[in-house]
């Protein structure tokens, strides 16, 4: 019993333990990337050799694992073009955008702004309706109320740096509002900017898997497909080619880490945790990184705090659980409407073709239900 009670709540961790490690390993591939970064790496370039490399690590576990079937997965034309054009805005967009705002920003700014994603993922669903929207509904004005904090809280970041929070002077305390350069604000912009090309992609991802329902090919398209897009765009951005050479270890070991553990290892864990705890689950851990991400670069990389991006980054957390909950609500109701009608169809015998769990649960309530009346 001991034993078995030990296993069970062992099982019952993983999920929190695999989510705990992917906030880990983002905040240490962006705290890896930005200080790459700080020593003349490229964002289009790490763009290409991360998809690249993650590329190298997931087509043979692919290949290998669907080898029986591999005629059956071609993805036919307008399955391809569904998966250029999510990979288009999902990876190549995203990562070129975010990456280049990490680059003009900091890196605690740039995880922060990664919890707008499910608050522009809500205001994108609104519009094409794929989200129902009810303003008498408190789950509705939850999430409508969390993703105007979420908006608040990054223009707050983007536009009202603020004064150090950490080794200020008296003056410095007294000037909340200083004047921002532009590579602060233009950086915070391409972040937010980011993060709606990610929410696109999740949009794009109901029709996208009724064509191609196998997760682990269509992420390996994901980052095939990216390779080549981001290659065609330095190609042309980039005048200078030796922004392609690799000229330390330590510009290596981030690609290799950004690509092998950030993208492909990364991957594995959040799909099994969403198959196992479901999305909501995964979403909650997200702020989690911008804290690692914070504390590490005050430590590592001598980043500096402003109470505008305390300010702006608390907002958008607090935006997110807001929207989180709303989000929560409307699946617990909806789990609980469902449920409903079952009982009233098997109650009232109104479904001509019952399954056999149906046809045995019938009769159950039924002699449930003339007991409580006897009663």
């Amino acid at each position: 019993m001991a034993v078995g009670g030990v296993r069970a709540i062992m099982e019952d961790y993983k999920p929190f333990a695999a989510m705990v490690t992917v906030q880990c390993i983002f905040a240490v591939s962006t705290l890896w990337v930005k200080a790459a970064f700080g020593r003349g790496m490229n964002p289009m370039v790490l763009v290409v050799y991360r998809q690249g490399i993650a590329t190298l690590v997931l087509a043979p576990i692919v290949i290998t694992a669907n080898r029986t079937r591999l005629k059956e997965m071609r993805l036919g034309v307008s399955g391809f073009f569904w998966v250029f054009v999510a990979a288009l805005f999902g990876a190549t967009g995203f990562m070129n955008l975010s990456y280049e705002g990490l680059h003009l920003g900091s890196s605690s700014m740039a995880t922060a702004m990664m919890n707008l994603i499910p608050a522009i993922t809500f205001l994108m669903a609104a519009a094409v309706g794929q989200e129902r929207v009810n303003i008498r509904e408190v789950s509705t004005i939850a999430k409508i109320f969390g993703t105007a904090i979420c908006v608040g809280g990054a223009i707050t970041m983007a536009f009202f740096k603020g004064s150090k929070l950490l080794n200020y002077s008296l003056n410095d305390a007294l000037i909340l509002l200083q004047s921002l350069s532009s590579k602060w604000m233009i950086g915070a912009l391409l972040l937010a900017a980011g993060s709606s090309c990610w929410s696109l992609w999740l949009i794009m991802q109901g029709p996208l898997c009724k064509l191609y329902m196998d997760p682990l090919t269509l992420t390996t398209w994901t980052c095939f497909l990216p390779t080549l897009q981001s290659a065609v765009l330095a190609f042309f951005v980039l005048p200078d080619r030796s922004a392609w050479r690799i000229n330390s270890l330590f510009e290596l070991s981030c690609y290799i880490f950004a690509g092998a553990v950030g993208s492909s290892v990364n991957f594995c864990l959040q799909t099994w945790c969403i198959s196992v705890r479901g999305p909501l689950y995964t979403a909650m851990f997200m702020p989690l990184s911008t804290v690692i991400t914070t504390v590490l670069a005050i430590i590592f990389l001598n980043e500096e705090l402003h109470i505008g991006s305390l300010l702006g980054g608390g907002g958008i957390v607090f935006g997110l659980y807001v929207v989180l909950w709303g989000k929560a609500e409307d699946t617990r109701k909806g789990r609980v409407t469902i449920h409903n009608k079952d009982l009233a169809k098997v109650a009232a015998n109104t479904e001509p073709q019952l399954d056999i769990e149906n046809a045995i649960a019938a009769p159950l309530l039924a002699d449930t239900a003339s007991a409580q009346q006897r009663n």
